[in-house]
């Protein structure tokens, strides 16, 4: 089976109008630098590559060697793209304007590493990005980031795992990639993505189950309770505590992905960032015909206030979203 190059996929979207030649040079910017990202994880210890970078980030995470690497792969390559104005991350703690890019058309922001805390133990984890609009305000700054997800241009993750894979959204359906080590090109490999309605499987970290509000604490007893509760099935528990594996697996074959607010913190929203990993992803299950919420508000349509914002996040297959949000709709406003 022939399996058309990722620039061969852009230039054909380009062609049907589904995507400017711009936004395409972009994306596919962003693939090569994944490949570089990839190419040095697969190093591991060989390449002195593992282990912690000594230093923490603007979240009060400590850093790997990898996340600061990763970063400055990204930043270096869309500082010379000439068609980005400013980009953010996860790992900065303010934005980067692009020296005289003022009036460049795009703004991405990314997560350099997901699911970092996995390196050293060669578990899957990846790259994030969203692209938004340069709103055309003046200098970039952080505030020109801070639009609500609905108006992402493009999203999408690189997956390094035993294949390296890129899933990939523009706003006409999701299509998957994987990276030939032979010839150094995304191949695409998987058009037109969905998920599947109904499922069996769902992914939540267990170990905060104490901190749960009702709506969740409900949702997953009765997931738990198998085909002798409300639900007459049993699910399986699935969770890697990669985002980008977990939401990989929701879009190769269903399931559910849930990251809720708890009680520990009331002042905190959730533990996932808004603008380097829910939204993306969101609109990539969206576009995918699934559906994100954190709690009962579409995460989509959360007006930002912070760069480092951070939201509850459920999504994935619908049937079980829409339950889980109706259990938030109908409990005490103290839960939504």
């Amino acid at each position: 089976m022939n399996h058309a190059t990722l620039q061969t996929f852009l230039a054909q979207s380009v062609e049907k109008g589904q995507l400017t030649a711009p936004l395409s040079a972009l994306l596919q910017s962003l693939a090569n630098t994944s490949t570089l990202i990839a190419d040095t994880i697969h190093q591991g210890a060989l390449g002195g590559v593992l282990g912690s970078a000594g230093t923490e980030n603007v979240q009060g995470e400590t850093q790997k060697k990898l996340d600061i690497i990763a970063n400055d792969m990204l930043l270096e390559a869309l500082l010379t793209t000439g068609v980005v104005a400013g980009m953010a991350s996860e790992e900065m703690n303010d934005c980067c304007p692009v020296q005289n890019g003022e009036h460049h058309p795009y703004l991405v922001l990314f997560d350099p590493l997901d699911g970092s805390s996995n390196i050293d133990v060669n578990v899957s984890i990846g790259t994030i990005f969203s692209v938004l609009p340069n709103p055309g305000t003046g200098p970039i700054a952080n505030a020109s980031f801070l639009q609500a997800g609905t108006q992402q241009l493009a999203a999408g993750y690189v997956v390094y795992g035993p294949q390296t894979s890129l899933v990939l959204t523009f706003g006409y359906g999701v299509d998957a990639f994987t990276l030939d080590r032979k010839s150094g090109h995304f191949l695409h490999t998987s058009a037109q993505i969905r998920i599947p309605e109904h499922t069996h499987e769902f992914a939540i970290n267990m170990s905060n189950q104490r901190h749960w509000h009702e709506p969740v604490q409900r949702y997953i007893a009765e997931l738990l309770a198998g085909k002798t509760g409300p639900r007459e099935k049993n699910f399986n528990m699935r969770w890697i505590a990669s985002m980008v594996a977990d939401v990989h697996r929701v879009l190769t074959r269903g399931g559910t992905f849930m990251y809720p607010q708890d009680t520990r913190n009331p002042e905190q929203a959730g533990k996932l960032r808004l603008m380097y990993e829910a939204n993306p992803m969101s609109l990539l299950v969206e576009q995918a015909g699934g559906k994100a919420y954190a709690a009962s508000v579409r995460i989509l349509e959360i007006a930002p206030t912070d760069l480092h914002q951070r939201c509850p996040v459920m999504l994935g297959s619908s049937e079980e979203i829409d339950i889980v949000v109706e259990y938030h709709q109908l409990s005490s406003p103290a839960c939504l």
